[in-house]
């Protein structure tokens, strides 16, 4: 029996990401609140000021929830216009 942290989610599923690491991703689409929208293994992450269709985003996750994460843009190598 373990007595560390619990990475699974509710559901028994490990998430893909976790709050404070970054990634580097592509910003697909966006939400209905304006934020771009990214999958990693594909858990949503909502992520604050990305537009779509900007690529090599550099991200830090903020929260991650059962559905889906958010995130902020840290840096990016290549903004879309």
């Amino acid at each position: 029996m373990s007595y560390g942290q619990n990475t699974r989610a509710p559901n028994g599923f490990s998430k893909p990401v976790e709050t404070g690491k970054e990634y580097t991703v592509d910003i697909t689409d966006t939400g209905r609140g304006g934020d771009g929208i990214t999958r990693i293994e594909g858990l949503v992450i909502f992520v604050k000021n990305a537009k779509a269709g900007a690529k090599n985003i550099k991200i830090k996750i903020n929260s991650v929830g059962s559905r889906f994460a958010t995130a902020e843009v840290v840096t990016s190598s290549t903004d879309a216009s």
